[in-house]
């Protein structure tokens, strides 16, 4: 629990100290009662475990279903509306932010949620959907869907999710606010290039 609360902070300059995150962060709650349901599911107490994680959503607006495998150091950053699938396989270090959902695309049984491999960072509202795998160190940006596995080291925006492509100027970080770089080149279209012009003009 102490190596889960120094992660936290190092990750979150708004944190002041670990008695802070103890009490304040649903993110921490979520995780420790996932912890507890998951323990519980594997003994095989179900419904007490699904009772358990039900609990837990109404305290921290955090969905983690009592089968989904987590790694160590998972950080949900702001908490509410997040949605993990009961198939869902989660690595090491993962950073997730408000309103992601892992979710399957299927009724059928068997593995139908996302893998998520270690130290990826899934951006705000994103929905990452269907039983594909979000390779190590990836940078899924906010709001994205994703409905294709992402190879390691890549960061994808957009709906439908597609990779960001990095030229020279752009530099490798470790940390990405929200999954979504933002010294990227984008191409103005004619529309943004008037605007731009407008604006100028206003301004003089």
């Amino acid at each position: 629990m102490i190596n889960l609360l120094k992660s936290i902070k190092r990750r979150d300059p708004a944190a002041n100290n670990l008695l802070e995150i103890v009490f304040l962060y649903s993110g921490f709650h979520a995780i420790i009662i996932y912890r507890i349901a998951n323990l519980l599911w594997m003994l095989k107490l179900k419904f007490i475990a699904k009772f358990l994680s039900f609990l837990g959503r109404i305290l921290t607006g955090i969905e983690i279903h009592p089968a989904a495998k987590i790694g160590n150091n998972m950080f949900i950053d702001h908490g509410h509306g997040v949605v993990i699938g009961e198939t869902s396989e989660i690595g090491d270090n993962v950073l997730i932010y408000h309103g992601v959902t892992l979710g399957g695309n299927s009724l059928e049984k068997g593995k139908r949620h996302p893998t998520v491999g270690n130290n990826v960072i899934i951006g705000a509202g994103a929905k990452i959907l269907g039983p594909l795998i979000i390779g190590d160190s990836a940078r899924v940006g906010a709001n994205a869907v994703v409905t294709k596995s992402v190879e390691a080291k890549t960061t994808v925006m957009g709906i439908p999710a597609k990779v960001i492509i990095k030229n020279k100027n752009n530099k490798e970080k470790y940390f990405t606010a929200y999954g979504t770089p933002t010294e990227i080149d984008v191409k103005k279209t004619s529309a943004v290039k008037s605007l731009s012009k407008k604006i100028k003009k206003r301004k003089v």
